[in-house]
């Protein structure tokens, strides 16, 4: 017997599940399958490497120096597929993905159709939700993987950024700071502010670096907090006030002259977006592909 690639995947699946039940489940086999496989692959190193205890499954001191190496051999297959992609011409398959608000409402869809262009055979079904269904639907294996405005610290699942993404200073045609390119930070406080709900990735990006600049963000002149960036835009056109979001939700509203986009002098709100799957499952190569495009696709300039 050879040792092969398919049994330290499942070998690190049940390491890290720490249930054969489990591990089954997320590998779509059976308990006895993945039982064999464990078997075959102790009896190929001729050593004991998990050992059922009351609780759950522990490693032996074998199966603790085969792990980092399983593992290992799961990422060197995902940069090999990565590597690759550029390669696949013939790709097919349907991805199941799910996006956050800004990243699905605003950032994809200007780069869908040049994606199913080159790659016609790929068709991708989106659901815009929040971070929390994201999460639920890929653990049940309901979607391939998500984008997301935040890391994502969740024992199944493995975070990674894809692309960078910066907060602008957007004004309402007619304001006083606009046709101005750069303002100060003292003077933009001194307007109302229209904002995202606290808790949001956007209000988080924006309140982390003003304090790390030293700057209180309770002084700002909040007049709205609301659930959604097309909320926020519509109030900034009616003239509610300024705010903070990503250009790419607002490129339209620029080119119909209702809004202008501003930089606030010495400061500089960049964030990543950053793609989710489960650990214990290799992303399809038509993912793969899907993600290395968005990387080198950049929303900033």
């Amino acid at each position: 017997m050879a040792l092969n690639y398919h049994q330290l995947h499942i070998f690190y699946t049940v390491a890290q599940r720490g249930s054969f039940s489990v591990a089954a489940q997320a590998l779509h086999m059976t308990q006895p399958a993945v039982t064999m496989q464990i078997q075959s692959l102790e009896d190929y190193f001729g050593s004991k490497l998990l050992v059922r205890s009351t609780k759950k499954i522990e490693l032996t001191e074998a199966g603790e120096t085969l792990l980092p190496f399983a593992r290992q051999s799961m990422e060197l297959i995902r940069e090999t597929e990565q590597a690759m992609s550029s390669f696949t011409f013939m790709l097919e398959g349907r991805l199941q993905l799910g996006a956050s608000l800004t990243i699905g409402e605003y950032v994809l869809p200007r780069l869908l159709g040049p994606f199913g262009r080159q790659y016609p055979q790929i068709s991708i079904m989106l659901k815009v939700m929040n971070t929390t269904q994201i999460v639920e639907e890929i653990v049940n294996h309901q979607l391939n993987f998500g984008l997301v405005e935040a890391p994502v610290h969740h024992p199944d699942l493995v975070f990674e950024a894809v692309m960078e993404d910066e907060l602008k200073l957007i004004v309402p045609a007619g304001h006083p700071l606009a046709g101005r390119r750069q303002v100060g930070i003292e003077e933009v406080m001194s307007y109302p502010f229209v904002l995202r709900e606290k808790g949001s990735g956007t209000r988080q990006v924006m309140e982390e670096e003003l304090e790390r600049r030293g700057i209180d963000p309770t002084r700002m002149k909040t007049v709205m907090e609301l659930g959604s960036t097309g909320a926020v835009k519509s109030a900034v056109e009616a003239g509610f006030g300024l705010t903070l979001i990503s250009p790419s939700s607002v490129k339209h509203e620029v080119a119909l002259g209702l809004v202008e986009i501003l930089d606030i002098k010495d400061i500089s709100f960049k964030r990543q977006f950053y793609s989710i799957h489960l650990k214990s499952t290799l992303l399809p190569v038509s993912a793969v592909t899907f993600l290395t495009f968005l990387r080198e696709h950049k929303l900033l300039p």
